[in-house]
């Protein structure tokens, strides 16, 4: 089974930037993507990026033009630049991964902007 492992959370303020950092157990093939959602309390899970084995990438419109997801296939990890960060962007911040019918979910790691 993948196992993902997210690293890079932490406290930061309004305007400052963080960098997360998904990896992977082993190397993946075929077609999947992977991504990063996030959750605060009371709320459901939403989708923030993603990025697919053809390297097609999608952002929650909330993000756009702030945040980057990105890998390296080399090293199996997936990328979140977080720049501009602001009070909303705080939660808990989940990588996934899936291909067909099989996700996988690291175990979160959390963000927090101060104003």
């Amino acid at each position: 089974q993948v196992q993902l492992v997210e690293s890079g959370g932490g406290l930061v303020q309004a305007g400052g930037s963080l960098r997360l950092s998904c990896a992977a157990s082993q190397t993946i093939y075929g077609l999947y993507t992977m991504g990063w959602y996030r959750q605060v309390p009371g709320k459901q899970r939403e989708l923030v990026a993603t990025i697919t084995s053809g390297s097609s990438t999608n952002y929650a419109d909330s993000v756009k033009g702030r945040f980057t997801i990105s890998r390296d296939n080399a090293k199996n990890t997936v990328y979140l630049q977080m720049n501009t960060l602001n009070p909303e962007d705080t939660g808990v911040y989940y990588c996934n991964f899936r291909i067909g019918s099989y996700v996988r979910w690291g175990q979160g790691t959390q963000v927090t902007v101060s104003s």
